[in-house]
């Protein structure tokens, strides 16, 4: 049975970073409205990532100097022929938005999960396997236990500072996949190469295969050059090179 679907591949570090994040972020907002106590095991397990990433570089003033950088760029074509004067305003309205909320932050992006020292402790039980069972983290098992609404105030209070994070991680990342527009090319035997020469960085690549659902994208580059090659296997065997010619639409999106 034939099936569409999209693959993504981000070119540089900064992409890599707010793909990540913006994973996470959507598996925290699938499983804050569940109430039972899987799901807040989950949503910790979530947040303690995001609080790992966060942590290894400075994402606010990344976050703050993209977003200046698009205002910047939007500035440019305001009265250029051809530009919608109420489109760039209202993507200037939200770059100004997300810009002010992470401004307002007071702290470094999850400083509040990484200085918890409950969530210390699940953390570090969390590296063993089966680790944060019950007797292993009794006030875990405790904390669990209480009525959803006690702990819905909790992970709201870790969550607070993240909701400008995510919002101006979604901005960027939508301004990105919309930069680009996607070709049909080919790749011989399976294997597609491009060398990227442009001005702006390149972001990310965004690949759609229309075929069987068997068939999938292994893909390596940076923000020059990439390459992708396809396979075809389940999960119950080796994947394999396909070794016919593929028709496949590709967008390289450059901002």
């Amino acid at each position: 049975m034939a099936t569409t679907l999209t693959f993504e591949h981000p070119l540089n570090e900064r992409a890599r970073t707010q793909m990540r994040l913006e994973h996470l972020f959507e598996k925290l907002a699938f499983l804050q409205p569940q109430d039972n106590p899987w799901a807040s095991r989950a949503l910790v397990e979530t947040l303690l990532d995001i609080a790992t990433i966060s942590s290894r570089a400075d994402i606010k003033t990344e976050l703050i100097k993209e977003l200046d950088r698009q205002a910047a760029t939007l500035e440019r074509v305001r009265d250029k022929p051809g530009v919608s004067r109420k489109a760039l305003e209202n993507f200037l309205a939200e770059i100004n938005a997300a810009l002010e909320g992470l401004r307002n932050l007071e702290r470094p992006i999850g400083q509040r999960i990484r200085e918890n020292e409950f969530l210390k402790g699940v953390a570090q039980r969390g590296s063993l396997p089966g680790g944060t069972c019950g007797f292993d983290l009794p006030q875990y098992y405790h904390w669990l236990a209480r009525p959803v609404r006690e702990r819905d105030r909790q992970i709201a209070l870790w969550t607070e500072d993240l909701a400008p994070v995510r919002a101006a991680i979604h901005l960027l990342l939508d301004f990105i996949r919309r930069s680009g527009a996607p070709r049909r090319v080919i790749a011989h035997e399976g294997l597609y190469q491009e060398s990227l020469e442009s001005p702006a960085p390149a972001q990310l690549i965004r690949i759609t295969v229309e075929t069987d659902p068997t068939l999938f994208p292994e893909i390596s580059g940076h923000k020059n050059r990439f390459a992708i090659r396809f396979l075809r296997g389940g999960v119950d065997e080796a994947p394999e090179p396909i070794r016919d010619d593929l028709e496949f639409r590709l967008t390289c999106c450059v901002l």
